[in-house]
């Protein structure tokens, strides 16, 4: 078949499985974020320094990180089951009312007095009229106990027979430490569950996992090379394959789309869903993750699967902040 027939033949095969996504339980595990958004109007220069004074016009939080991952499972109707830890304070809190209040169970979560929950907090400006842009982002939290993680390794164990599929969402905080990463790991493959792992710095660690999805700063990241054409692409997906022992590997390439990976490192192509203004791509490798896993789970062909994750994030895309996509969305996007 030729890679038209396929792509069609995938867009398809995703289609049908649509509606067989909601009620899929995904373990969710991984660094769950607050993120907090400041926005606000430019109007002038200080006397005091040389920066723009920022009006106050609004504020919110939201949920980043694993976090958003378990929205986007959620909105794809799917029932997450998040693993992770917070912080015994304001922002744990928040993380927690978030998660309720998406209508999904926080037994999950355990908390950390001796640790600050992660938090960014991204300032937006402009000047009236305008779309208001991100001008700075502050970090704050980080890296969570021992004892903790050891609590996370007991929680999975117990969360682990309920699920259907597992999702690795590393944000380079620790809480999939080695014991969390290894007891995920070889559960989900002595079950026979897909995992997917989606992580920003160490993926060479997650080996066993059914599927990764690096996009090609990540890739490039973990291969020690410069990605500057197709071909550095493939060889480095292919690298990365043979490293994880994995199913399949799936790069997001932004404006061009996604390469899959599978087996013996055949590599396909596949364009992106709609073709578009990107107005954010904040969270979109979240939606990439997300959407890829409920597909494995219930049992879509990889490149089918992929096809239904990139029509997704096509979704997102066009929207500002850390945005989910329903199944009707993707059901159009996908008929194009």
């Amino acid at each position: 078949m030729d890679s038209d027939g396929q792509l069609k033949r995938a867009r398809n095969g995703a289609l049908k499985v649509l509606d067989a996504l909601a009620g899929r339980r995904v373990l969710v595990a991984g660094d769950f974020l607050l993120d907090r958004y400041l926005v606000g109007k430019t109007t002038r220069l200080s006397r005091e320094a040389p920066v723009v004074i920022i009006e106050h016009e609004s504020d919110g939080v939201n949920l980043g990180g694993a976090g958003n991952a378990a929205r986007n499972v959620r909105a794809l109707g799917g029932e997450p089951i998040p693993l992770g830890l917070v912080g015994q304070d304001r922002e744990g809190d928040q993380v927690v009312e978030l998660l309720r209040a998406a209508g999904v169970d926080t037994g999950g979560i355990l908390r950390d007095p001796e640790r600050r929950t992660v938090t960014k907090t991204r300032i937006l400006a402009g000047a009236a009229n305008t779309a208001r842009q991100q001008v700075l982002r502050i970090d704050q939290g980080g890296e969570y106990g021992a004892s903790r993680i050891d609590r996370l390794v007991r929680r999975a164990r117990e969360l682990l027979p309920e699920v259907d599929a597992v999702l690795l969402s590393d944000y380079g905080y620790a809480t999939l430490a080695p014991p969390v990463r290894s007891c995920l790991i070889q559960a989900a493959r002595t079950r026979g569950l897909p995992s997917c792992a989606d992580s920003r710095y160490r993926l060479y660690e997650f080996q066993g996992v059914t599927v990764a999805t690096p996009n090609e700063e990540e890739l490039a990241g973990v291969s020690g090379r410069v990605l500057r054409s197709d071909a550095d692409v493939v060889m480095a997906g292919r690298e990365l394959l043979s490293r994880l022992n994995a199913r399949a590997i799936v790069v997001t390439r932004g404006s061009r789309g996604m390469s899959v990976l599978e087996g013996t490192g055949y590599c396909r192509n596949i364009p992106p869903a709609r073709q578009g203004e990107v107005a954010d791509v904040t969270g979109a490798g979240d939606t990439v993750a997300s959407a890829l896993v409920l597909g494995l789970a219930v049992g879509c062909e990889v490149l089918s699967a992929a096809v239904l994750a990139n029509a997704a994030a096509s979704v997102v895309v066009a929207r500002r902040g850390a945005a989910t996509a329903t199944a009707a969305e993707v059901a159009r996007a996908l008929r194009g």
